[in-house]
């Protein structure tokens, strides 16, 4: 790492001065952290603006070797042009600007072939206003950003698109209504308001799916536990389905009693349910297999869970696909729908203290399975 040495300070304490580290003879920053264990990149500039370090990860952002780098000018070295096309390091000046400046913020520039990377600096002076010592440069890889501008691009499409075929067809019986109401039966006015109504349903489905994703990825999901019974649970939406028209006999219920005292947000459960059992019946065939038994909790300390299956006997969900299943927009085969439903379930088990799988059912199609742990309110502990 070089040689110490110490100098004399005005007030007579001798001080201690370190080379700056260098990449590829075991340098050391701070307090022994080798600059190659940091998980941005490093590029730091003498006085002169020579490169000193150059760390491993400034490679792979850059795909400049360290070799290359070191010993270079700075502006040689990190080539970098902002968005418009001008040369960042004399439009930025860093040893002759303003010696006011401490650093420069985060953002985005060029490498030569147009890859993009994400630049801060620090300019190191020995005394305020005084001459800069040290640039140290950090570099990001823009590639996870990239990838969570896609995924809100991705949702603000979708959203766009969910709500423009509801609102057109309610902006259009409501308005064929107002001008024409006379001219329709009673028959024909009431299938245009049930068409508005369900329009609004499913406006407000989507509404809900978008507040449910908001506070999944801020982590402020609430969870209010009660008491639950969730094989009625099952049971109710089994009934709606029937109701609906779906013949009896297409679902088979199993509960293994005895089942532990389960705390849980109904109405989060009902949700579980809900989207799983209408992917069963949407997506699937044959027979829907219900199974509630007791298992091992997934969160240490308990002894005891409550585990739900789902499963079907349609074609399955392809092997390729399982890893993404519950990954906003995943849609499977067939299209429609947001595809934030199992993203969502996901989100909401995880939320209990469960864990949720999916593989491929006894009879060849798909199988969905949540785990929820007992968890009884603090206040009972």
């Amino acid at each position: 790492m070089g040689v110490v040495g110490t100098s004399t300070a005005p007030d007579g304490r001798d001080v201690r001065r370190t080379p700056a580290p260098r990449h590829g003879d075991s340098p050391e920053i701070g307090l022994g952290i080798d600059p190659d264990q940091l998980p941005d990149g490093l590029v730091v500039a003498d006085e002169n603006g020579r490169v000193i370090c150059f760390n491993a990860a400034a490679e792979r952002v850059t795909a400049v070797r360290a070799a290359d780098a070191l010993g270079r000018r700075l502006e040689q070295a990190l080539p970098l042009e902002d968005l418009e096309g001008r040369r960042w390091w004399p439009l930025t000046d860093p040893y002759g600007g303003l010696a006011i400046r401490v650093r420069q913020p985060e953002r985005n520039l060029l490498l030569p072939g147009g890859r993009e990377v994400l630049v801060s600096a620090r300019y190191v002076r020995a005394e305020p206003l005084g001459a800069v010592r040290r640039v140290i440069v950090s570099l990001r890889d823009t590639e996870a950003r990239r990838r969570t501008e896609r995924s809100h691009a991705e949702l603000i499409a979708t959203v766009a698109h969910e709500l423009r075929s509801p609102l057109t067809s309610v902006k259009g019986f409501t308005a064929t209504l107002l001008a024409k109401w006379e001219r329709f039966t009673d028959d024909q006015k009431r299938l245009m308001l049930e068409t508005v109504d369900a329009d609004a349903d499913r406006v407000t489905r989507l509404i809900a799916e978008l507040l449910d994703i908001s506070r999944i990825d801020s982590g402020r999901l609430e969870v209010r536990r009660q008491p639950v019974d969730i094989g009625a649970a099952v049971g109710r939406h089994i009934q709606a389905y029937v109701a609906a028209g779906q013949p009896a006999d297409r679902f088979l219920l199993r509960i293994e009693q005895p089942l532990p005292a389960l705390w849980a947000d109904p109405d989060k459960v009902d949700q579980v349910l809900s989207n799983l059992l209408e992917n069963a019946v949407r997506h699937g065939e044959g027979t829907v297999t219900i199974d509630v038994t007791p298992s091992a909790s997934p969160r240490e300390g308990e002894e005891t869970g409550t585990s739900v299956t789902v499963s079907d006997e349609g074609p399955g969900i392809p092997e390729e696909s399982m890893n993404r299943v519950f990954t906003r927009f995943w849609r499977g085969s067939k299209r429609g729908g947001t595809g934030l439903g199992l993203y969502i379930v996901k989100g909401i088990v995880e939320a209990h203290g469960g864990v949720i799988t999916v593989g491929r059912a006894t009879g060849g199609g798909a199988e969905f399975r949540f785990t929820l742990p007992v968890s009884a309110p603090a206040y009972l502990a």
